[in-house]
């Protein structure tokens, strides 16, 4: 029986795999290559959680982690740029807000995450079920949130921000709330990030990707491409109280819309003349 069932597994892989590398843009290679991803940090996951449980919940399971799933990108042929990764490196607590386009995004994070090296992240509840990548996740620090519930999200913060201080972490954090679908602008940022930042007195520092151009969902296309990941200047919250928060924010919008805008017309201006690039994630 088990090894009926292996030589189904091999041939579904052979499958999946063949698919994947026809020339041709097809609906079915471009939903197999966001499943295989999946699938891949799906494996991961399976693998590393028991070795997690002997030092659970630390950002070093996170960084090994990260290292694990960061070889998939050759397979996309996804080039992740990484510009003014100094700002990542500084030995400090900060709060890392991105802005959120696909599930791509978290690959880009895996990508330099060793550039940062003592970095968690906050994710929604949901995905804590989604196993055994929830489980992996938890025990490698990452935070989950339940917005429905703002009394426990807010002491899970509170003790995040100790964290960020105590043992100089880094927190990745998505303001947008969801992925934005809109590539020409970002979505209005969610005062959560900011807030801790100011409550823990550590840094803001944005990190901007450019648009996913190579990837259009009405015409099944996920070819390879570039992702510029733009870290801007850290905006200090020195001396700040909650007051000047909505400031906060709106002064971390406007840069990173800035960059964005930049970044989006360098990388879309480089492509062919006919190429069938999107707008819409």
């Amino acid at each position: 029986m088990w090894d009926k069932m292996f030589m189904l597994f091999l041939m579904g892989l052979f499958y999946l795999f063949w698919k994947v590398t026809q020339k041709e843009h097809s609906k079915q290679k471009f939903h197999i290559k966001f499943l295989l991803f999946y699938i891949y940090s799906s494996a991961c996951a399976f693998f590393v959680w028991p070795f997690f449980l002997f030092n659970p919940k630390s950002v070093h399971n996170a960084r090994f982690g990260a290292w694990l799933i960061k070889p998939i990108t050759r397979f996309y042929e996804i080039e992740w740029d990484l510009r003014n990764g100094k700002v990542l490196a500084e030995d400090r607590g900060a709060v890392i807000v991105a802005n959120h386009q696909s599930s791509l995004d978290i690959l880009g994070m895996f990508n330099i995450w060793h550039v940062a090296y003592k970095m968690t992240a906050i994710a929604k509840s949901e995905v804590f079920y989604v196993w055994p990548f929830g489980l992996s996740a938890y025990l490698a620090g990452v935070v989950f949130i339940n917005r429905s519930d703002a009394k426990n999200a807010y002491k899970k913060l509170e003790i995040t921000s100790k964290v960020m201080v105590n043992e100089k972490t880094k927190i990745w954090v998505f303001p947008e709330g969801t992925r934005n679908k809109d590539y020409t602008k970002l979505l209005p940022f969610k005062r959560g990030a900011f807030a801790m930042a100011v409550a823990a007195q550590v840094p803001v520092i944005p990190v901007v990707f450019s648009p996913y151009y190579f990837i259009n969902k009405n015409k099944y296309i996920f070819d390879k491409g570039q992702v510029v990941v733009q870290c801007l200047d850290p905006i200090s919250t020195e001396g700040l109280t909650s007051e000047d928060v909505p400031d906060l924010i709106n002064r971390v919008h406007e840069n990173m819309s800035a960059a964005y805008r930049e970044i989006a017309k360098e990388v879309i201006d480089k492509l062919p003349a006919k190429y069938p690039f999107t707008l819409k994630g």
